[in-house]
């Protein structure tokens, strides 16, 4: 998977496809609807980028892995290199996009890995693991600090957050990201999700907004 990303001035930039950066626990009653402790530092971990797929079209999950749930998060698409520590205005500089995203969990599958202590790429790095709805240019969210996301499965709202609840806003988390790790063109960042994830049915319709900017349509087929 590779992005043609279209900015608000018309140009167009081809970018492949990189790795995905997440955040975990980073709204604070995500954390407390699964019984989790709140971090004090981002709780970070990655996803290959062949774990991604996109939204439009539909998209196919484990049916025999446990239960399979949905995590909305806002997507943000590095335009950039980004390395040690860059400024507030670097970082907003090298952010080319914004999107609606999925990120997957086999719920029950990670539980079993955290009591043994192991890592969590089985539960969250498997193929399918992360759905894409195509990204708004960057320039076109005046407030990265501001910004709503929604889920709606089969005409019920799932999960409704804000970036302004986020326990590690989006310019500070890529900055402490990009002061650990580089950032390249290609890669992106999904910030955490907001309460009310939950598990995933073949058929469900799903409805991913980025408030006040693009909605989109997809399907668990």
């Amino acid at each position: 998977m590779s992005y043609q990303h279209q900015y608000s001035d018309g140009t167009h930039i081809h970018f492949p496809m990189g790795k995905v950066v997440c955040v975990g626990r980073n709204y604070a009653e995500h954390a407390k609807e699964l019984n989790n402790p709140v971090p004090t530092e981002p709780l970070l971990f990655i996803k290959p980028g062949s774990c991604v797929v996109p939204l439009d079209g539909g998209f196919i999950i484990p049916l025999d892995r446990g239960a399979v749930h949905f995590e909305a998060e806002i997507a943000v698409l590095i335009g950039k290199p980004l390395s040690r520590q860059p400024s507030r205005e670097e970082v907003l500089d090298a952010i080319s996009g914004y999107a609606p995203a999925l990120d997957l969990t086999l719920r029950d599958v990670q539980a079993k890995l955290k009591e043994k202590g192991y890592p969590w790429e089985l539960a969250k790095a498997f193929d399918g693991a992360f759905v894409l709805a195509p990204f708004v240019p960057g320039d076109s969210v005046e407030d990265p600090a501001d910004l709503g996301i929604r889920l709606t499965i089969n005409g019920e709202v799932r999960q409704d957050g804000n970036s302004r609840d986020m326990l590690n806003p989006i310019v500070p988390l890529i900055q402490h990201i990009a002061g650990h790790f580089s950032l390249q063109p290609g890669d992106v960042v999904s910030t955490g999700t907001p309460a009310g994830v939950g598990p995933l049915q073949q058929n469900d319709e799903l409805h991913l907004e980025l408030l006040g900017h693009a909605h989109f349509a997809g399907r668990v087929l």
